[in-house]
This record gives C-alpha cells, structure tokens and sequence, in this order.
C-alpha cells in the first residue's frame, strides 16, 4: 500500500513542478528554471540526508558509475516539461509523459535492462497503452 502512496505523491509532485517550472520559465528562461529546480531539489534532499544519519554514504562505492548520471537526466526532464505545457498544456503533456514512461518501461521490464528481472509483457498491458495513446488522441481533438 506504500507503494502506491509513494507512486500517488510522485505522480502529483511531478506535475506541480511541471507547473510551477513553466511559470518559472516564464520570468527567467527554461535552462534558467532547471538551474533553479535542479539546485533546491539538492538542498532539500540534503536537508532530508542531514536528518536521516543513516550509515549508507559507507556503500557509495558500490554504485556504478554509470547509474551515478541519473541525476543529470533531471535538466532534461524539467526542460521538455517546461516546453511541452507551454505548448500543448498540462494535460496533453502529462497524458504523453506517461505514456512514454510507460512505453520504456515496458522495453525495460522486458529486456531485464538495469539488473532488474526480467518481466513477460503481455497483451494486456499492450492494450493499456495502446487505450492510452487512444486517450490522448481523444483528448488532442
């Protein structure tokens, strides 16, 4: 049930930045407003780390490289963001957002890609996405 508390405020989170980061975008520039986000998401999540004291700094080392430029894909994120709602709104352009998180997910899922097990796709989950792209085609017109 966590879970799908943690997916809820993470879905709702994402948008309110979308939104919040366009309105940004709007006084200082799109790059400028990821700079922005970028920076006080690392304060905030350094604040969080401040009062957590757990002892997993220790195994840093372990993590590959690699995964270790996840953060860098943030300034893109918030960028694509700020410009899909400016342009096709905030509706259109989270429908599309989940649908392209849920189409690499899927590719990801189904290939193991990340140490993560592998997962049989089935029709029914190709229905869903395909009802989503049915959705957002629905709600362009």
């Amino acid at each position: 049930m966590r879970g799908f508390v943690f997916a809820f405020l993470g879905g709702a989170f994402i948008t309110l930045q979308g939104v919040a980061n366009t309105r940004i975008s709007q006084d200082i520039g799109t790059w400028q407003a990821a700079a922005v986000t970028q920076f006080t998401g690392f304060l905030m999540a350094m604040l969080i780390l401040m009062f957590i004291r757990d002892k997993k700094w220790k195994k840093f080392k372990r993590v590959n490289p690699l995964y270790l430029t996840g953060g860098a894909f943030g300034a893109v994120i918030i960028f694509s963001n700020v410009e899909a709602i400016q342009k096709i709104g905030v509706t259109l352009s989270i429908a599309v957002i989940l649908i392209s998180q849920l189409g690499l997910t899927f590719v990801i899922d189904g290939n193991g890609w990340f140490g993560l097990k592998r997962q049989k796709m089935r029709l029914p989950q190709l229905i869903g996405i395909g009802m989503m792209v049915i959705g957002v085609v629905i709600l362009r017109l």
